[in-house]
């Protein structure tokens, strides 16, 4: 069976036209926009407001997708979303964004491995490419991380954003597509990053209310060292597989979580910043959404080209980690 490629023709992104800035966090919390800034990178981040869910969000980044490709829902084969804050626990948000798109009977799915969910996408939507399976996917992070999140907490709530972003995946014979990728998971660390009530262990109860289960706990200090170690490693095995090595990288695009976390990769990486595409000052921490959403951003504007060679790397709850090399199809 011959493998095919697979060229990105279509992107988008969307966030709420709600902003939420650390001057504005400095009028209930214990925190300053110089101290939050200097620890995180952070300047504001997007939250939505009523009548936008997950869905909604995940639904308008798509569209421009859709369009910038030239598609309709149903010239769609498969769609991957990637989140961990779906508008429900059942039914899949997937058949809520697929419906909306108008994909008639398009199958659809979601990836929930936390702030890795995009990441782990592409690299899925990637091999039904290969093998001839599907030919048009379409691959979401989105996140509305602002209703699990902790608003008196000043350790969560200056970190959290809401947003999505889409790409559109289509079968080529073009040299392009994924080179190689590296994931992984370690469940040992899973009580680093956790929202204890809402599943099977502890169905939601005034007692979880109370104790305030329903929002998100991280253990910074330990997130922060996990990544400075894995974020390189990954970086590297993925590149490795490609046959590549990191100079070969035209851009390195990484999880939008912590700006001296990313400061740390390009130290540790020997690779210059300004190599490294940075968004997280207008948008916090958006979770599956950050990668494309900076994916969009410099694609529209023209810092990233056609034919670049890409690196995306994330990490995130479970703990999981992932990175996927990518060549830009020199036409799209």
């Amino acid at each position: 069976m011959r493998l095919l490629n697979g060229q990105i023709t279509g992107w988008g992104a969307y966030a709420p036209e709600r902003v939420i800035t650390n001057h504005d966090l400095e009028k209930t919390l214990d925190t300053n926009d110089a101290w939050i800034v200097q620890r995180s990178g952070i300047r504001e981040r997007r939250i939505i407001v009523d009548g936008e869910t997950t869905a909604t969000l995940a639904v308008k980044a798509s569209q421009q997708a859709l369009q910038r490709a030239g598609l309709q829902g149903n010239d769609l084969d498969l769609i991957i979303v990637a989140t961990s804050t779906p508008d429900y626990l059942t039914p899949p948000i997937s058949s809520q964004v697929q419906h909306a798109l108008g994909a008639v009977a398009v199958p659809a799915f979601v990836v929930v491995t936390g702030c890795t969910g995009f990441v782990y996408s592409l690299a899925t939507a990637y091999q039904f490419i290969s093998t001839g399976a599907y030919k048009t996917i379409l691959v979401i992070g989105a996140e509305v991380l602002s209703r699990h999140t902790n608003w008196e907490d000043r350790s969560t709530a200056v970190l959290f954003g809401d947003g999505a972003g889409a790409v559109v995946i289509q079968a080529t014979e073009e040299e392009c597509g994924l080179k190689g990728f590296s994931l992984g998971s370690d469940g040992s660390q899973m009580e680093h990053i956790i929202v204890r009530a809402g599943g099977t262990a502890e169905p939601f109860s005034n007692g979880s209310l109370k104790n305030g289960h329903q929002y998100i706990e991280m253990n910074g200090r330990e997130v922060f060292k996990f990544a400075s170690r894995v974020v390189g490693r990954a970086s590297r095995e993925a590149v490795a597989q490609a046959g590549l090595t990191l100079d070969d990288v035209d851009w390195f695009i990484p999880h939008q979580a912590n700006l001296r976390i990313i400061q740390a990769a390009s130290r540790d990486m020997g690779i210059p910043l300004d190599r490294f595409v940075v968004n997280i000052e207008k948008y916090g921490n958006t979770s599956a959404a950050s990668i494309p959403l900076a994916l969009t951003e410099y694609l529209e504007d023209g810092r990233i080209k056609l034919d670049d060679t890409l690196l995306f790397v994330s990490f995130g709850a479970g703990l999981t980690w992932g990175a996927v090399v990518l060549q830009m199809a020199a036409s799209a």
